[in-house]
């Protein structure tokens, strides 16, 4: 991508975090129950989105290494992993800091937040994966396994709210969190920005990561 569309994704995520900072704090209601800690979730449902398609997108990634081979799918599958960590571990952060309030406790051991540490320590557990192997060709092999695999968890996190018993609140249902017009619109707007964040930190970590291994390939050369 030439650098004058790559300053341009950055203008733009920019200016749609400023958006949606102002639509949290400014132009969503204050949640009635809840009160103002209630505006970490427009934060908290985006992190966590980003975290799940950050992993979808190894999945693919992963599976397209297989069957093709070529390297760069796995240097998208990386990237895209340590991407979907930091988002997850943003999480997992807004997530205990929103329950102490409302729910009295950091953290319990209910499905959903369970579920969502095994998934981030799953993926954790690829980058280690990733960096004990030398060899490029293996450590793209298993760590696409590794990758496909892992991936299950994924799903099941997204689904438990609906399958257990569980604190945690479903959005969209008419049993769940209801969200006025202003606040579905302000939710909206900052998945659609932290998703257009996504993008663009992902097309900066695959740049470093295609020289990383440009470097890799010269230092092969010369030994």
């Amino acid at each position: 991508m030439s650098f004058r569309w790559t300053t341009f994704l950055i203008l733009l995520s920019a200016l749609a975090i400023i958006g949606g900072l102002y639509m949290a704090f400014l132009f969503a209601p204050t949640e009635a129950t809840m009160g103002d800690v209630q505006r970490i979730f427009y934060f908290h449902v985006p992190s966590a989105w980003v975290g799940f398609f950050a992993f979808f997108v190894t999945f693919i990634a992963s599976i397209a290494y297989l069957w093709k081979g070529d390297l760069k799918w796995d240097r998208l599958a990386i990237s895209s992993v340590e991407i979907g960590v930091a988002f997850m571990t943003m999480a997992i952060i807004t997530g205990s800091i929103w329950a102490r309030p409302v729910w009295n406790t950091w953290w319990t051991w209910d499905p959903r937040l369970t579920l969502s540490a095994v998934v981030w320590l799953i993926y954790i557990a690829y980058i280690m994966l990733r960096a004990a192997v030398e060899n490029p060709a293996r450590r793209a092999r298993f760590a696409a396994v590794f990758g496909i695999a892992g991936f299950a968890s994924v799903p099941l996190d997204f689904f438990a709210i609906r399958w257990w018993r569980t604190i945690h609140p479903v959005i969209f249902e008419s049993k769940g969190f209801h969200l006025s017009p202003r606040m579905l619109m302000t939710m909206l707007f900052c998945l659609a920005a932290f998703t257009l964040l996504y993008f663009v930190l992902l097309i900066q970590r695959l740049r470093l990561e295609n020289l990383r291994a440009e470097v890799e390939r010269i230092k092969s050369r010369r030994k």
